[in-house]
C-alpha cells in the first residue's frame, strides 16, 4: 500500500458511515497507525474514531477509570508492542529465561484489566522476527537469547488468544515476513520518531486490522467460485482431453496445484467451492473423477455449472441456489475478459487480477487474505455438504408445479432446544455474521452469549433443520427477553437465508407463541432495526401478523391469544 495515496481518504466525507470506536495502547509512536486505520476504514464505509493513551502509558491508562479508553466504550482495543523497545527491555532484564512468560503475563493483565471495564475485542499485534547476532544460529538453543523469547513470546500469544474469546491476533509477524526488512523497516523514522516501521508497511498493518474489524461485522467472504481451463488446471480441456491437462508435481502443473490445494483447505475450513467454466458439463467434470493428479474432487464443489452462457449470469444462478450475498463471493478467472464482465455486472463480486504467470497465482492470493475470519467452528466443515444438499432440492424443486407439494415432499423435521455448551459457539458465530436475516443485527460475542444463556431474564432457541435430502444443522437462533410479567420481547431472530421460502418463520413463531403461552406471557414484541443488509426482512413482522406498537419506531407486537398460524409443512422432532 502507498500510504499517502491511502491518507487522501482521511480529507473524505465519512457521512453514513457505520461509527466504531477503537483504542490504541502502545509502548511506541502510533499516530501514523492511527491515520492508516481511520483511511482504510474509508474504504470499507465504516467512520473509525480511534483514540490513542500516551506514548508508552499502556498501564497508566489501563488503571485510570476516567480514561477515554473506558468512558468511549470502545468497540476494539489495539495493543501493540514495540518489537524493538522489547529487545532494550530483554537485554536490561537479569531474568532472561522467563521473559517471554513474564510479557504474556503483562499482556494479560491488561486484557483482564480492561474486560472489567468494559465489553470490548482485543486486536493484539505480534511481533516480527528481530535477530540479534549474540548467538547466532545457538540462539535457538538456548533461552538466554533474544531470539529464543521472541518466538516463544509469539507462541504463547497464539496460546493465549486460543484460551480467551475476546483476543485476537492481528499476525504482523507474517506480514513483515512476506514483505522483508528493507519495505517494512525505515531507519531514518525510526531514529528520528520512534516509528517503527515504514510508512507503507504501517498502511498494510492498517489494512490488516480493518479487515479483522470488517470480520466482526459479518462482512466475511463464504464462497470461492473457479473457473477451470488455465485457472484450476493448466490447458484447455476440451481440446487437450484429460490426460494432457498441467496438474500434478511436474513442471507448471505445480502451480495448479497449489490452487488447488489452497482451495481444499479453504473447503475444509467452510468456505464454500463452486465451478463457473465455459464447458461441456460432462467433460469439465471429467478431471474432477479420474484424473489421479486432482487434489479437488466433485464432492468438494457445492455447486457445479459448466455450459456457454455468461458467467455473469451464471454466477447469479449459482447466487440463487446458495442464497448468500455477491459481496460475499470470490471469482477466480484467469481470462481478463471473463472477470471484467463479472466485474461490470455483479460488482459487488470481488474478482482478483490474477497474475499472467499461474506460478504466481498463490503468492498473489496470500496477499490479499480474502478469508479473514473471527470465527471457527465444528459445523463449518459440513457447509460444502450442505449446500451440495441444497443444489439437490434446487433441482427437486423445478419438478414440481405446486410449492406446497414440494415442501410435503421434503419431508421437513425441525429439533428445537435451548443454548447449549455445543450450539454456544455456532450462536455466537452466526451474531457475528449474519446480516440479511437479522432483525437488530446485534452482535454477540461467546462470553455474551455464555451470559445470556445462564441468565433466568431471558430464553433461548436454537432451531434445527433436517429433510429427506439431508440436515441443514442449525438454521435460526431466538433469544426472548422477559421484559414484565407479560410482555417477552424478541432480542435476536437469526435465520440462515439457506432455509427461506419454507416456512421455517412460521414454525419459528408458532414455537415461540405456544412457549408464551406455557409461561403465561400475553403479549410477544419485537424489532426491526434497518442496516444497508437486512432489508430482506424488514416486512417480516407484519408478515407473520404482528402490528406496529407505539414503543417506538420499528417495534411490533402480537398479543399471544389473537395469534392465527400460517400453514407450514414442518413437524417437531420428538
Amino acid at each position: 500500500m502507498d500510504f499517502n495515496l491511502l491518507k487522501r481518504n482521511l480529507k473524505k466525507d465519512f457521512t453514513g458511515f457505520k461509527n466504531i470506536s477503537l483504542a490504541v495502547l502502545s509502548d511506541c509512536s502510533t499516530q501514523y497507525l492511527v491515520q492508516g486505520i481511520k483511511a482504510c476504514g474509508y474504504e470499507k464505509k465504516l467512520n473509525i474514531n480511534t483514540w490513542e493513551a500516551d506514548y508508552d502509558a499502556i498501564n497508566l491508562a489501563i488503571n485510570n477509570t476516567t480514561s477515554p479508553l473506558y468512558t468511549n466504550k470502545n468497540d476494539y482495543v489495539v495493543l501493540f508492542y514495540s518489537v524493538l523497545n522489547l529487545k532494550k527491555q530483554f537485554y536490561k532484564n537479569h531474568s532472561k529465561e522467563t521473559f517471554a512468560d513474564d510479557f504474556i503475563a503483562q499482556v494479560q493483565n491488561v486484557t483482564e484489566t480492561v474486560s472489567k471495564n468494559i465489553k470490548t475485542n482485543f486486536i493484539v499485534y505480534n511481533l516480527p522476527e528481530e535477530p540479534d547476532a549474540v548467538f547466532g544460529n545457538y540462539g535457538n538453543k538456548t533461552p538466554d537469547s533474544f531470539i529464543y523469547q521472541l518466538r516463544k513470546i509469539n507462541y504463547l500469544l497464539m496460546d493465549l488468544a486460543e484460551k480467551t474469546s475476546n483476543v485476537f491476533i492481528n499476525d504482523v509477524a507474517a506480514l513483515y515476513a512476506s514483505k522483508g526488512n528493507a519495505y517494512c523497516f525505515d531507519s531514518r523514522l525510526y531514529i528520528n520518531g520512534d516509528i517503527i516501521w515504514s510508512l507503507d508497511f504501517t498502511a498494510d498493518v492498517a489494512a490488516n486490522t480493518v479487515q479483522i474489524i470488517e470480520s466482526f461485522l459479518g462482512f466475511s467472504k463464504k464462497c470461492l467460485i473457479l473457473d477451470l481451463d488455465n485457472t484450476t488446471w493448466g490447458g484447455i480441456i476440451g481440446d487437450d482431453g484429460i490426460e494432457n491437462i498441467e496438474v500434478g508435481e511436474l513442471g507448471v502443473g505445480k502451480a495448479f496445484t497449489q490452487l488447488q490445494q489452497w482451495a481444499k483447505a479453504l473447503k475444509d475450513r467452510g468456505i464454500i467451492i463452486a465451478v463457473c467454466s465455459k464447458n461441456n458439463e460432462e467433460i469439465a467434470k471429467g478431471p474432477f473423477i479420474n484424473h489421479p493428479d486432482m487434489v479437488l474432487r466433485l464432492e468438494d464443489i457445492s455447486v457445479f455449472v459448466a455450459n456457454w452462457d455468461n458467467k455473469a449470469d451464471n454466477i447469479r444462478y449459482i447466487q440463487s441456489i446458495l442464497n448468500i450475498g455477491f459481496d460475499t463471493m470470490v471469482f477466480l478467472d484467469d481470462n481478463p475478459f471473463e472477470r471484467e464482465m463479472v466485474k461490470t455486472h455483479i460488482p459487488q463480486v470481488t474478482v482478483p487480477d490474477l497474475p499472467e504467470d499461474p506460478a504466481d497465482y498463490i503468492p498473489y492470493l496470500n496477499t490479499l487474505n480474502l478469508f479473514e475470519t473471527v470465527s471457527y467452528t465444528a459445523e463449518d466443515k459440513e457447509r460444502t455438504k450442505q449446500y451440495r444438499e441444497e443444489a439437490d432440492r434446487t433441482i427437486a424443486k423445478a419438478k414440481y408445479t405446486d410449492e406446497k407439494d414440494f415442501l410435503i415432499s421434503l419431508n421437513m423435521v425441525s429439533e428445537v432446544k435451548a443454548f447449549d455448551s455445543f450450539t454456544i459457539p455456532r450462536v455466537a458465530q452466526l451474531s457475528q455474521r449474519s446480516n440479511q436475516f437479522n432483525l437488530r443485527t446485534i452482535r454477540y460475542s461467546e462470553e455474551d452469549v455464555k451470559r445470556i444463556s445462564g441468565s433466568p431474564v431471558f430464553a433461548t432457541f436454537t432451531f434445527n433443520l433436517a429433510d429427506k435430502f439431508g440436515d441443514h444443522g442449525l438454521i435460526s437462533v431466538i433469544i426472548l427477553e422477559q421484559k414484565n410479567a407479560k410482555e417477552v420481547f424478541i432480542d435476536t431472530w437469526i435465520m440462515s437465508c439457506r432455509v427461506l421460502k419454507r416456512g421455517v418463520e412460521q414454525f419459528v413463531l408458532s414455537h415461540l407463541v405456544n412457549w408464551a403461552k406455557a409461561n403465561n406471557f400475553e403479549l410477544l414484541t419485537g424489532e426491526y432495526i434497518p442496516t444497508p443488509k437486512n432489508a430482506l426482512v424488514k416486512d417480516h413482522y407484519e408478515e407473520l401478523g404482528f402490528t406496529k406498537s407505539d414503543e417506538g419506531e420499528g417495534v411490533w407486537s402480537l398479543t399471544v391469544a389473537d395469534y392465527k398460524p400460517k400453514a407450514f409443512y414442518i413437524n417437531p422432532k420428538i
